[in-house]
């Protein structure tokens, strides 16, 4: 047969680098909580199976059972599970096993093998790296007796989850902020956060770790909020500019930046002010906005439009990460409370998302359509062939 016949006939796409990371070596490090008497599939097959029916679209546990039962023998077998000693088949597992085991899963662990797996298959990047803080509510988990669980993330600006944990139900995001950034390299990092995160003990943090941040000044900080917005931005040469047409408004964003020699938070070294002028082109509004920040970074360590460029690109974990599990994968409908499962599947969803985003996929649903087509496919991304 011409080679071109044969390429025409391999509709499964280009296969990614023969460095791309395995999964399994990673959920390997998630404890099996599991007695050992009647234990029949492995603990990483099932979990294997889980990440792969979730990077083709599966949005629940009866979906991940349905893909898991309707995979052939070569896949279940590249997967890790063990053949029927008897008739040497593979079986798949009933979709209430792959409920209980990931009802049972260390979420942290589980979360901490996925980012760990995701830095490692995508090649370092250039410049420095640019990681969002920032939190979800799931509001489907919430029952009678429990609050809705509450996760924060960390987040490239390029759509990679890094981290994520579970926020104490009794209290807010502020405690899990160092330890989400723990297992983190932030040597050089720019960490972005809204002004909940604007604390001193956050900024030392930062500092210690050799990272550095852009922190929002709101008036729940009102005496530093104060200090920076009355510093004489009027006769503070303009920094940036520019003027976009989108969501039928337009809208133009001015960044000035001022050094100083001290003000009340640790290693500040630089203050920002942007203003945004939105205009409404259906109705002719017009509103203006004024947002201050305060930076670790030395004058000079950015340009003006790559501090601009910063401040917005924080807002995509909003609209890369929490806005698709939402919409392309029903998060907030889903009426999973079981245990830790609002929590796991939080962080398969995380999988699936960052692993698209790294092989070049801007449209996610259509992402998952196209792998789901393919039981090899989600194997072939999770390095499992």
């Amino acid at each position: 047969m011409p080679s071109y016949l044969r390429q025409l006939g391999d509709s499964s796409g280009p296969a990614p680098p023969e460095t791309v990371a395995d999964l399994r070596k990673y959920l390997v490090e998630v404890p099996d909580p599991r007695a050992r008497r009647g234990i029949r599939h492995p603990w990483t097959a099932l979990l294997a199976a889980a990440a792969a029916a979730v990077l083709s679209g599966a949005v629940s546990i009866t979906a991940i059972g349905e893909w898991v039962a309707d995979a052939p023998q070569r896949v279940l077998a590249l997967l890790g599970f063990r053949p029927d000693p008897l008739t040497g088949l593979f079986r798949p597992p009933h979709a209430t096993t792959i409920r209980l085991v990931l009802a049972a899963a260390d979420g942290d662990a589980l979360d901490r093998a996925i980012g760990r797996f995701l830095q490692e298959r995508q090649a370092p990047a250039a410049g420095r790296r640019l990681i969002a803080v920032d939190g979800k509510t799931l509001r489907g988990s919430r029952t009678r007796q429990k609050t809705a669980t509450a996760l924060i993330a960390a987040m490239t600006h390029g759509g990679q989850v890094l981290a994520q944990r579970q926020v104490d139900g009794k209290s807010n995001e502020i405690p899990a902020f160092a330890p989400l950034l723990d297992g983190i390299d932030l040597t050089d990092a720019v960490i972005t956060a809204d002004a909940l995160h604007t604390q001193h003990d956050h900024a030392s943090y930062l500092h210690e770790r050799g990272a550095h941040y852009l922190a929002v000044v709101k008036r729940n900080h009102p005496g530093l909020h104060e200090r920076v917005r009355r510093l004489p931005w009027r006769d503070i040469r303009l920094d940036h500019i520019e003027r976009t047409r989108a969501h039928h408004r337009d809208e133009i964003r001015r960044l000035k930046t001022t050094a100083f020699a001290h003000i009340d938070y640790p290693h500040a070294r630089q203050a920002l002010q942007v203003v945004r002028w939105r205009r409404d082109m259906g109705t002719g509004k017009l509103t203006i906005e004024r947002i201050y920040l305060v930076t670790s970074l030395p004058p000079g360590a950015a340009t003006g439009s790559e501090l601009a460029a910063w401040i917005r690109g924080h807002w995509h974990i909003e609209n890369q990460l929490h806005h698709v599990r939402d919409r392309t994968f029903h998060e907030d409908a889903s009426k999973i409370r079981t245990r830790n499962l609002p929590r796991v599947m939080a962080g398969l969803r995380n999988l699936a998302i960052g692993i698209h985003r790294q092989d070049g996929h801007t449209n996610i649903a259509a992402a998952l359509r196209r792998t789901g087509r393919d039981h090899q496919r989600p194997l072939t991304a999770l390095g499992l062939t």
